[in-house]
């Protein structure tokens, strides 16, 4: 089954850490946002391929809840 993983808090994407094709593991951090000069990072919670990246390093403004990354 296919896991979102979607942004916990609104803020711009500082670094994302993976790319369509790669293999993660439960606990890698696909992306980090900074969040009021803050870094938050987040995490798969499980283990897969990631099928696609909906951010950009740089990206300002991001909701919270959006769909940031999908693994399958």
């Amino acid at each position: 089954m296919a896991e979102e993983v979607v942004t916990q808090v609104p803020g711009n994407v500082w670094k994302v850490l993976v790319k369509p094709g790669d293999t993660v593991r439960p606990g890698d951090v696909l992306f980090i946002l900074e969040v009021m000069k803050t870094e938050v990072p987040h995490e798969a919670s499980q283990a897969g391929t990631v099928q696609s990246v909906n951010i950009y390093e740089g990206q300002e403004g991001v909701d919270a809840g959006a769909i940031a990354v999908t693994i399958a």
